[in-house]
């Protein structure tokens, strides 16, 4: 694990909209600021950059520009998931093929596979494309959730290197980080338990809040990782009613709707996701000036 990449604060990108398309001049600026804040890597096109509502076509082209303007300073983990195992071999294969350094694939949602089910679309996926992949276990909104003992077989395979856990359950990480081994990459997927998570043995977080405050999620990371509790826990003070904040809404419109604000980018997002709501946004502000953003 110790030579693994993929660690650290990874932002869950969104994707910034003008005029109905994909505003590709944002995002690249958004990516920038990223990287300027220390950020360990990019997510595109995951939950947060709005992938239900994207074509093929503009999923692929954020993959692409998302590589493009990283170049290698930071990992791109690109979304790739569907609950179609042939569509996200596609999805997988894109991203290998323009230069993303794994994908992330969320448990097929809707369909609700059964456990053998769930480990046969990793390994189908993992026979396709020689890419890392990490599993993305969120079940709040898959209507599924992934068990330890299958993840323990998935970590078998050698293209499927960790996990992104979303649910929230600090009880499962140690016993998945004992049946997976030393290799399993564990990243969180909850902002507001990033902190527990990492003191279970978890390796990073891919952070929504990170879209709003780069600089300060990226020094929690940092703290985290060196095991500074006293340091991570003074950062997570700070950002914690932002974490809370920005899921006020149906994400990612609070996420936008705080970038909006910080003149980044327009807090257009697309149906059936409604801009955020105005009876929230006073919350959001005074959580954006708790962590230091104005």
């Amino acid at each position: 694990m110790v030579h693994s990449p993929f660690k650290g604060v990874i932002p869950a990108l969104v994707t910034p909209f003008k005029d109905g398309e994909v505003d590709e001049k944002a995002f690249v600026a958004l990516v920038e600021r990223q990287i300027a804040g220390g950020v360990h890597g990019l997510v595109p096109v995951g939950t947060t950059g709005e992938t239900s509502t994207l074509s093929h076509e503009e999923h692929m082209r954020v993959v692409e520009l998302c590589v493009k303007t990283a170049a290698g300073r930071v990992p791109v983990i690109a979304g790739a998931g569907s609950n179609s195992t042939d569509e996200a071999i596609m999805l997988v294969r894109h991203a290998k093929t323009v230069g993303a350094d794994a994908a992330l694939v969320v448990t097929p949602y809707y369909n609700r596979p059964s456990q053998e089910g769930l480990y046969r679309h990793y390994e189908a996926i993992n026979n396709a494309v020689q890419l890392p992949v990490f599993v993305y276990n969120v079940p709040g909104r898959t209507g599924v959730d992934i068990s330890n003992e299958t993840l323990a077989r998935l970590s078998k395979l050698p293209n499927i290197v960790g996990i992104k856990d979303a649910t929230g359950d600090l009880t499962r990480i140690s016993v998945q980080r004992l049946m997976c081994g030393d290799d399993w990459v564990l990243l969180s997927g909850d902002d507001p338990t990033a902190l527990g998570y990492m003191a279970h043995g978890g390796h990073g977080v891919i952070s929504v809040t990170s879209n709003v405050a780069p600089d300060a999620c990226a020094a929690f990371m940092n703290a985290c990782l060196q095991k500074d509790w006293d340091k991570g826990l003074y950062w997570q003070d700070r950002l914690v009613r932002l974490h809370k904040a920005l899921f006020l809404d149906s994400s990612p419109a609070p996420t936008k709707f705080a970038l909006s604000h910080l003149g980044l980018c327009s807090e257009d997002v697309r149906l059936p996701i409604a801009p955020c709501a105005q009876a929230v946004r006073p919350t959001i502000l005074d959580a954006m000036r708790e962590a230091g953003l104005e």
